[in-house]
């Protein structure tokens, strides 16, 4: 499809800077086949069935966005793409477009620099008190491979000392970064470090919120989609087609998916709790919407067209104009309905993206 069928104007005044509070405060515009209301989040018992079940990302935010030096040129780069240890180094090297050879204890790390211009192979990055990456390769679009002569766990430590939250550039910040959006861009989920961006409809959940869907009989279970940078880079290219996703990792346990099939036989809705959650999903279901505990990667790009297995209803932000999730929003609910509910929050002030409001879908072609 033409990638200009998804494009609207946006004022950027209603990109979000700042979460509301409480969380579960956030407007929520519920989307269904026939008519648009205006709620709250907090709203959402109301709005769901007894047997319904949430399924959430418990994916944790690494903060991997980090400003240092390249001798006395400031440099920044926010990671993006696990590349294992020293033994898949060379291998990671060569795919990156061939490097240096680099310590041999490394922990690779894909990332993108700015300026990329200022970044050759072999030349050490000093980013912080205690941290330092050798780049190895340098690839198309900023993209470099950097390795650190440390162990995973201990560049993670590390990332916490010096690092700074991944938000998106819309999001604007001074160059020291805000402390609030440490705590500001985490769900109440998040338990894997893994993600170098937030699965933002989760953003707007509470332990009231959950104990209020608890008591009406709707539960929630937990995946994981390390949200990496295929979910946000720009569509480039004029078709679909020619758009190529990057892998994110995703696992999901023996004891989530027999929640949710044990959900769909006996009646209830799969809520999905943001597009990471809907794609993980996808990714994993059979033609009868089971899902099958697995790991692995995906690279699913969803648009009009696709059809859905798993998922029935989806929580989900309000997206950017021309981006892979407009796109996803648009195949699960229809081009059609999505422009008029976007029309409908642009007119009513609602906040997008990160840290804005969220809508709640039904599938175009019939949820149960």
């Amino acid at each position: 499809m033409r990638v200009d069928l998804f494009d609207f104007e946006l004022p950027p005044a209603l990109i979000a800077q700042h979460p509301v509070r409480p969380r579960d405060a956030a407007r929520l515009l519920v989307v269904g086949p026939a008519a648009l209301h205006d709620r709250r989040v907090r709203d959402l018992p109301e709005m769901l069935r007894p047997g319904d079940l949430l399924v959430c990302n418990d994916t944790r935010v690494l903060p991997a966005r980090l400003r240092g030096q390249r001798g006395a040129a400031r440099i920044e780069v926010t990671l993006h793409q696990p590349l294992g240890g020293a033994a898949g180094m060379t291998d990671a090297a060569e795919a990156a477009g061939g490097g240096a050879a680099g310590p041999k204890d490394a922990t690779l790390w894909r990332a993108f620099a700015r300026p990329a211009r200022r970044c050759r192979v072999g030349d050490r990055l000093r980013l912080g008190a205690d941290l330092a990456a050798e780049v190895l390769a340098k690839g198309a679009g900023g993209e470099i491979t950097l390795g650190f002569a440390c162990t995973p766990e201990v560049l993670l430590q590390r990332l916490e000392t010096c690092g700074q939250m991944p938000l998106p550039p819309y999001i604007r910040r001074p160059p020291q970064g805000d402390a609030q959006d440490r705590a500001d861009y985490q769900t109440m989920f998040a338990l894997r470090p893994g993600a170098i961006a937030a699965p933002t409809a989760a953003l707007h959940f509470t332990p009231r919120l959950i104990a209020a869907l608890a008591a009406r009989g709707i539960g929630h279970t937990l995946l994981t989609l390390h949200v990496g940078a295929g979910t946000f880079l720009p569509v480039k290219a004029e078709d679909t087609h020619a758009h190529h996703m990057h892998a994110e990792r995703y696992a999901i346990s023996p004891q989530a998916a027999a929640r949710i099939n044990a959900a769909r036989a006996a009646g209830g809705r799969i809520v999905a709790v943001g597009t990471t959650v809907l794609r993980t999903l996808e990714t994993v279901a059979a033609r009868d919407g089971s899902v099958r505990p697995a790991a692995g990667e995906t690279r699913l790009f969803i648009t009009p067209g696709y059809r859905f297995k798993a998922v029935d209803l989806l929580l989900t932000n309000f997206h950017l104009p021309c981006s892979t999730l407009f796109m996803l929003v648009a195949a699960f609910a229809g081009l059609a309905r999505m422009r008029t509910a976007y029309d409908h929050a642009i007119r009513a002030g609602y906040r997008f993206y990160s840290y804005g409001d969220a809508c709640l879908l039904e599938r175009a072609d019939g949820a149960r």
